[in-house]
């Protein structure tokens, strides 16, 4: 099972702290958001001169390194040359963990742009990115995020930019809670171009103090209002074999469960649901 964790869970947790706890509750799979005090992991000495200490370390301990989340977006015009640059650090560091999977976001302006004008300024950049040396041989996948949410929007991006190369990341909390379509409506616009998951539950109740500004506030999946099970066993009844990432925001929203509690909960939890018999 690819059971993994993104770093935003655990801000404050070393790589020591990763490797013992994670590899104790099950994980195999971590996704680098961040690490510590940096949200840019590919200027951080543990992912530069000492990269393959930090690599040794992770597999030493059951880990992959099953994605890194970067904060490039491949719709926006400005700062092309400063997320080419952030591209090839990426590519560097991705190759020396042996990594796959790229995290990007879609983004762009609907005040300068059409959508479909920011679709092709995505083509346009992401066959930019692949130009680079190496890029061809990882997965840049867009997240389900901001303007790129709606099934229709996602298979616009998706028919735009037809790379074998680019893909889809599914997170099933925005698809849901932000586009407000169900399951198998983002699945039909993904398919066959999901390459990678992010799960994680909500609530709605803007009474709660732990609201965000639309109402929601996060708790632990399987206990929230997203429809997560009918996402997964669509995914594994097409015989998905990639990640199921836990997406807990801790770095963001403070107030959030400490990953102590909640990474054990993650794993009892999805256990079972990919184990079960859906074939058929």
């Amino acid at each position: 099972m690819k059971i993994g964790f993104m770093t935003l869970g655990c801000p404050n947790w070393d790589l020591d702290t990763i490797c013992k706890r994670c590899s104790e509750y099950g994980y195999t799979g971590v996704d680098f958001r961040g690490y510590l005090g940096e949200i840019d992991i590919t200027r951080l000495p543990e992912f530069t001169y000492k990269v393959s200490k930090t690599y040794n370390q992770l597999r030493d301990a059951g880990l992959e390194v099953c994605g890194i989340s970067t904060s490039i977006n491949v719709c926006v015009q400005k700062d092309r040359t400063k997320n080419l640059e952030s591209a090839k650090r990426t590519i560097e560091v991705a190759r020396a963990v042996d990594s796959i999977n790229i995290r990007v976001f879609g983004g762009g302006d609907l005040e300068k742009y059409t959508r479909k004008e920011l679709a092709e300024i995505g083509c346009d950049y992401v066959s930019q990115i692949l130009e680079l040396d190496g890029a061809r041989g990882l997965k840049w996948l867009f997240e389900t995020h901001d303007l790129w949410v709606k099934a229709r929007h996602c298979r616009l991006l998706l028919d735009h930019i037809s790379e074998p190369a680019f893909g889809a990341l599914w997170d099933m909390g925005h698809t849901w809670r932000v586009g407000r379509e169900k399951p198998i409506d983002t699945f039909t616009a993904l398919k066959p171009r999901i390459g990678y998951t992010h799960v994680k539950d909500a609530v709605f109740n803007p009474d709660s103090p732990m609201a965000m500004k639309d109402g929601w506030y996060y708790v632990a999946p399987g206990t929230g209002e997203l429809p997560l099970v009918d996402s997964i066993k669509l995914l594994m009844e097409d015989d998905y074999d990639g990640w199921f990432v836990f997406k807990h925001e801790k770095r963001w929203h403070p107030n959030l469960p400490e990953p102590e509690e909640i990474f054990p909960q993650y794993i009892r939890w999805i256990k079972p649901l990919l184990s079960m018999e859906i074939h058929g």
